[in-house]
């Protein structure tokens, strides 16, 4: 009767993730328009451009509130990073998607105090691979293959990209600060996920200011 209970339950698709400065992801964005003409490129809307800390799958909508708490534990102080300026291709040989990676101690031992905290409660599971902080700024579209026997829809690959994202300006390699720890609701859609922000911690801004 529990077991059929849980199933029933409302659940979240969350992950704990750093925002960036309006100007960051404006200048992100441009770059986006002037270098991603390839076809097969489908570049990440401004509004999900962060830095994924912890994804923590799915958990009931109940407890969000407690994640929250949990985060609020967090003392706010400067998180500074520095975007590299290569775009890194994932896999390596055809892609489904590109990154930005940050260089960024404070970042990282950000990381670490959210994923302890969260995993002594149960809500996130560390990866085996070391934590990479990164950005994802574009995925690639999918190739569709004719359906298998039985199935309704074929499977899909990543299309090749002919033409990838340049290097990034040096404007967008200055070192910046985050402005905020956010946990954030994803929500899939056919055209692609949608971030839903429920709440966070305001981390101090560059003109020294919370925002």
């Amino acid at each position: 009767m529990v077991a059929k209970e849980r199933l029933k339950s409302p659940r979240a698709r969350l992950f704990v993730a750093l925002d960036l400065p309006d100007r960051v992801r404006d200048g992100l964005a441009e770059w986006q328009r002037l270098t991603m003409a390839d076809p097969a490129l489908r570049p990440m809307r401004p509004e999900t451009l962060h830095i994924t800390l912890c994804f923590l799958k799915y958990h009931p909508e109940r407890a969000i509130e407690r994640i929250l708490e949990l985060l609020a534990r967090i003392e706010p102080r400067p998180v500074e990073m520095r975007l590299e300026p290569e775009p890194v291709p994932i896999p390596g040989g055809r892609p489904r998607m590109f990154a930005i990676g940050a260089v960024s101690e404070a970042t990282e031992a950000l990381q670490a105090e959210a994923s302890a905290l969260l995993e002594a409660e149960r809500f996130y599971e560390p990866e085996k691979r070391p934590f990479w902080p990164h950005l994802t700024v574009a995925r690639v579209r999918s190739e569709r293959l004719a359906p298998a026997k039985g199935q309704r829809r074929g499977k899909g690959r990543p299309k090749r990209v002919a033409e990838r994202p340049q290097r990034l300006p040096e404007t967008l390699t200055e070192p910046f600060l985050a402005i905020r720890l956010a946990l954030y609701r994803s929500n899939l859609k056919p055209q692609g996920a949608e971030y839903e922000r429920l709440g966070g911690v305001d981390l101090p801004s560059e003109d020294g200011q919370k925002r």
